[in-house]
């Protein structure tokens, strides 16, 4: 065996190792993430500045008046995603820009659901609230306002 046939070789199980990871990951990384409230909600769709004003804890309310709730997830890859797509920010940045609101005493941090189930309950029983989750949990127990990329 050559020199060139063994590195061949050596290189064989890493690009099946990159191949088998990209596989399981992809569907992580290419799940849409919607913006939903309840399946009952009066809420209207929302606009990607809408949303993420909310989500800053710049706004409040809907133009109209109408006060809007915040339902966030557990810290995870997926919320790490959100607030990265919705902001642009990471989660260190989203830690800091929360802590300096409350410090200031301009909002407050969205609530946070245990997971998923428990977002779509508080979803069911909180008609202004918003939450966000991958579209592929957004089942007819939410009604979808916003899709993000």
């Amino acid at each position: 065996m050559s020199i060139s046939e063994g590195r061949a070789v050596v290189r064989k199980p890493y690009a099946i190792l990159v191949a088998c990871l990209t596989w399981f990951m992809a569907p992580c990384a290419l799940a849409q993430i919607v913006i939903v409230s309840g399946a009952q909600s009066p809420l209207p769709e929302l606009t990607r500045t809408q949303v993420e004003q909310f989500y800053l804890g710049r706004a409040h309310s809907l133009p109209d008046g109408v006060a809007v709730t915040l339902a966030d997830l557990p810290a995870s890859p997926l919320r790490d995603r959100f607030y990265q797509n919705l902001t642009g920010k990471n989660p260190g940045q989203i830690r800091a820009h929360w802590s300096r609101m409350v410090f200031t005493g301009r909002a407050l941090p969205p609530q946070e659901a245990a997971d998923i189930a428990q977002l779509r309950q508080w979803l069911n029983s909180i008609p202004n609230m918003i939450g966000y989750m991958p579209s592929a949990e957004a089942d007819s127990r939410v009604r979808v306002l916003l899709r993000l990329p």
